[in-house]
C-alpha cells in the first residue's frame, strides 16, 4: 500500500472517529495504535511510547498549569463581575456601552484567563444577562461574548501559543509578545464595529439612562478594581519582555501573583484555593491527553511518509510562496470547523513550519496568524467551541440559530484582520524583535 493511500485512509479514519463522538485525544491515540499494529505491529509500540513520553515530559508544558491556575484563581475570586461594573461605569452611556465593555472586559480576562471557552463562559454568566435585561439586539450580545471570548488564545498568556511554540519549535516568548498588537488590532475592529452599528442602529444597543449611569467620582472609584490584575498582567509580560525570566518562571509569577491578587481583595479562602486547584487539574489533564494523542497521531503520520507527501504537495502548488500560505490557511480554516484548535496544532504545525522556512518566511509572522485562524474555529460551525459553551450559558429561549447569525460579522472581522496582519507583517513581528533576551 502506497504513502498516498495510506495517508487518505489514516486522517480519514480520523475524522471519522471524531465525527462519532469519541473525545479528540481517544480518536487520535486510538488510530495511531490502530495504524501502527496493521503497519508494523506490535513490537513497535515501544517507540511510540517513548516518543510520546519525551513530549510529555517536555519543561515548556509546566507552564500550562501554572497559567490554568492564574486563571482559575482569578476567576473564582470574583473579579470578573467587578471588572465588568467598573467598565460599565465608564462606557455605559454609550450606544452599545454595555457590548463595548463586554469587548474591553475580554482584552482584560484574555491577558489574565488565555483560555477562548473560560472566557466566553465568564462573559456570558456576567455580561449577557446585563444586556438582554437593557434590551440589547440579541445577535449583537451574542456575538460580542463569542468574538471578545476568542481573543483569549491571541491575549498573552496563552495556552495555544505555548502548545504551538512545542510543537513548532519557536519562542513561546516571541509568540506572546507578537500576540499583543495583533490582538489589539481584532478587539479595536469588534469595539468600532459595534459602536458604528448601535450608532446607525440605537435600537441594537440603547445606552444607559441618565439616571443610571456612574458620575465621575463613581467612575474613578472603580479603578481600584482594576490597579492588581492590570499590574499582575504588566508583571508576567514585563518579566518575559525584558528577559528577566523565562515563560515557565513568568506562570510562576503569574501563578503566585493570582493569590496575592486575591488576598488584596480579601477574597482567598482556602474553598477558592480548592477550587482553582480542582479546575486547573481537570484542563491541564485535558490538554495533557491531547498532547500524548497527537504526538502519537504525528508520529505514525510521519513512519508513513504522510508529512514528507503533504510537505511536498503544498510546495508544489502553483502560484509562487504566497498561494501555497493561502492554501495552508485555507485548510486551516476548514479544519477549524470540525476539530479542537489544540489537535488541529499538534497534527499541522509540524508540516506547517517547516515549509513556511522553506519558503522564506518568518515562522513567528506564520504562527500569529494561525492563532487568528483558530481564533475563527472558535465561531465557526458546525463544531465551533465557543458557540455550544454560550448555548451552554445562555436562557433556555436562545436557539443555536440565534447563536450562528451572531457569530457572522465577527468571524468577517477575523478575516479582516488575518489579512492585516498578512500584509503588514511588521504588527506581529516588531514588539518581538524589541525584547531583551
Amino acid at each position: 500500500m502506497n504513502e498516498q493511500v495510506l495517508t487518505i485512509l489514516l486522517f480519514g479514519s480520523m475524522l471519522l472517529v471524531v465525527f462519532s463522538g469519541l473525545p479528540i485525544a481517544f480518536s487520535l491515540g486510538g488510530i495511531a495504535v490502530v495504524f501502527i499494529l496493521f503497519l508494523e505491529g506490535p513490537s513497535f509500540l515501544t517507540s511510540i511510547v517513548m516518543n510520546t513520553f519525551g513530549q510529555s515530559t517536555n519543561y515548556l508544558l509546566v507552564a500550562i498549569p501554572l497559567f490554568v491556575f492564574m486563571s482559575s484563581m482569578l476567576e473564582k475570586a470574583g473579579l470578573a463581575e467587578d471588572f465588568f461594573d467598573a467598565v460599565q461605569r465608564w462606557v455605559g452611556g454609550l450606544r452599545g456601552g454595555l457590548a463595548i465593555g463586554t469587548l474591553l472586559m475580554s482584552i482584560a480576562l484574555a491577558a489574565m484567563v488565555g483560555i477562548s471557552a473560560a472566557s466566553t463562559a465568564i462573559l456570558g454568566l456576567v455580561a449577557l444577562p446585563a444586556m438582554l435585561k437593557r434590551g440589547y439586539d440579541k445577535k449583537i450580545a451574542l456575538g460580542s461574548i463569542q468574538a471578545g471570548g476568542a481573543l483569549g488564545i491571541l491575549i498573552p498568556p496563552s495556552v495555544l501559543m505555548i502548545i504551538l511554540a512545542l510543537f513548532g519549535q519557536l519562542s513561546i516568548g516571541e509568540l506572546f509578545i507578537g500576540g499583543i498588537i495583533p490582538g489589539i488590532i481584532l478587539g479595536a475592529l469588534f469595539i468600532l464595529y459595534v459602536l458604528i452599528r448601535c450608532i446607525l442602529q440605537p435600537h441594537l444597543g440603547p445606552s444607559l439612562p441618565s439616571d443610571q449611569r456612574a458620575n465621575w467620582k463613581q467612575r474613578f472609584t472603580s479603578f481600584r478594581i482594576m490597579v492588581f490584575p492590570i499590574l499582575l498582567i504588566l508583571a508576567v509580560m514585563g518579566t518575559i519582555f525584558f528577559g528577566i525570566a523565562t515563560v515557565t518562571e513568568a506562570a510562576g509569577v503569574g501563578a503566585l501573583g493570582s493569590i496575592i491578587v486575591a488576598s488584596a481583595y480579601r477574597r482567598l479562602t482556602w474553598y477558592r484555593i480548592k477550587e482553582a486547584c480542582y479546575g486547573t487539574l481537570k484542563i491541564s489533564c485535558m490538554i495533557m491527553w491531547i498532547v500524548i494523542g497527537a504526538k502519537c497521531f504525528t508520529s505514525v503520520y510521519t513512519l508513513i511518509g504522510a508529512q514528507q507527501l503533504i510537505s511536498d504537495a503544498l510546495t508544489a502548488v502553483p502560484g509562487g510562496a504566497w498561494i501555497t500560505v493561502i492554501a495552508m490557511e485555507l485548510i486551516l480554516i476548514i479544519l477549524g470547523c470540525f476539530l479542537d484548535p489544540g489537535a488541529i496544532t499538534m497534527i499541522t504545525i509540524p508540516i506547517f513550519i517547516p515549509i513556511v522556512r522553506t519558503l522564506g518566511f518568518d515562522p513567528l509572522w506564520f504562527g500569529i496568524l494561525f492563532v487568528i485562524i483558530m481564533e475563527m474555529g472558535y465561531l465557526t460551525p458546525p463544531f465551533g467551541m465557543n458557540l455550544f459553551v454560550m448555548k451552554g450559558v445562555a436562557p433556555k429561549d436562545i436557539t443555536m440559530g440565534d447563536i450562528y447569525r451572531s457569530i457572522i460579522p465577527f468571524v468577517g472581522l477575523q478575516t479582516l484582520a488575518l489579512i492585516i496582519i498578512m500584509v503588514f507583517p511588521a504588527l506581529a513581528t516588531w514588539l518581538p524583535s524589541l525584547m531583551i533576551d
